[in-house]
């Protein structure tokens, strides 16, 4: 009896461990701790092994040669799905999803051919119209910035909706647009977008959006040395926004005189605490807000449909509608965005969702 119990055991073991989802994520350049898009995919997979279970494996290639063989060692070990995460991916999946076809693959941020990849793209550009209204709405000089890492029609959508909100918030503003380069480098290129952002400061861009992955951080630690926007013969300010939020005793030593604060806008996470440089978040932050990009919410839904036999290969679009892309009010930020600008932000997005605002994607 002791022996058929235990193989009993063994057995039921056998078959709960056979049952497990497994999961193979291949994260794009920069790596899945880049606090901004790769991460997003990373957190949407760790909240899938929390709530449903699955077992979930990373890929990370030192080299972009690397990428088929992590995605193909994933479909010889029979993984239920494998998660190319970025456009980079697409090449590969779609190799691989080709020579496995009773396997299901997901990539994000582009679009496979294959019946058995579901490609989850998102609007973009809608995020980044609510997030360059605030902008508009917010910059003292009338100058902001714009920073894309990879020169690619992805990146011109974040470029575009942000040009647009910032106009239709103010019509007299100016865009200053930058990338940080045409091949896949430009995504850990800090020292070139911190380049980049001392060039705007220095034109009167007092806030800067950047959608260059491992690169943003350059731009973060500029404002982070700088601070501030002084006024000079090409500088001038037409408003004061931030004159009543409290400051750091380092920024006031570092911006007397007449000076405005300078903010980022993050990108794909929620990266506001990033402006948090004296750790106190009741006094000026300068992550003005996040223009977020949904991917744990879409990586966690077709880990989800997998495990409930609901998959389907295609196109997926995300969008405000879906909740793929938003913006972030939070404890650092909510001394910098007001009650009204919020309420206007929301009516912005609904009319967006219901089609009264065209958001340009190019």
């Amino acid at each position: 009896m002791k022996k058929f119990l235990t193989l009993a055991l063994a057995l039921t073991t056998t078959i709960a461990s056979a049952q497990t989802l497994r999961v193979g994520m291949a994260y794009d350049a920069g790596g899945k701790f880049d606090k901004s898009f790769n991460q997003s995919a990373y957190e949407g997979s760790l909240k899938a092994t929390k709530n449903l279970g699955v077992k979930v494996n990373d890929f990370e290639p030192s080299d972009p040669s690397q990428i088929i063989q992590g995605i193909r060692s994933f479909a010889n070990e029979g993984f239920d799905l494998t998660i190319g995460v970025g456009f980079a991916n697409n090449a590969s999946i779609t190799q691989v999803a080709k020579e496995n076809p009773d396997l299901y693959f997901g990539l994000i941020d582009d679009v496979s051919p294959q019946k058995n990849v579901a490609s989850l793209v998102f609007a973009e550009q809608e995020g980044s119209y609510l997030v360059g209204y605030l902008a508009g709405m917010n910059s003292a000089t009338g100058v902001v910035g714009f920073v894309g890492g990879m020169d690619i029609p992805l990146i011109h959508k974040f470029e575009a909706g942000y040009t647009a909100g910032v106009k239709a918030a103010n019509p007299k503003a100016r865009v200053i647009a930058q990338y940080v380069g045409t091949t896949p480098d430009a995504w850990n290129n800090p020292g070139k977008a911190k380049e980049i952002a001392a060039s705007m400061r220095a034109k009167g861009a007092d806030i800067i959006f950047a959608a260059a992955g491992g690169s943003g951080n350059g731009v973060i630690d500029y404002i982070k040395q700088t601070q501030c926007v002084k006024a000079s013969g090409a500088v001038k300010f037409s408003s004061n926004n931030f004159a009543k939020v409290p400051k750091s005793a380092a920024y006031q030593k570092a911006c007397a005189g007449n000076t405005r604060p300078m903010f980022f806008i993050g990108v794909d996470s929620n990266q506001n605490y990033l402006g948090d440089f004296d750790k106190n978040p009741a006094t000026l932050n300068h992550g003005l807000t996040s223009m977020l990009k949904r991917v744990d919410n879409a990586v966690y839904s077709l880990i989800s449909d997998v495990k409930s036999n609901r998959f389907k290969g295609g196109e997926r679009r995300f969008g405000l509608k879906e909740n793929g892309v938003g913006y972030a009010v939070d404890q650092y930020n909510r001394n910098l965005i007001t009650n009204a600008q919020v309420v206007k932000l929301e009516s912005i997005k609904a009319r967006i969702i219901k089609g009264a605002i065209k958001v340009p994607s190019k």
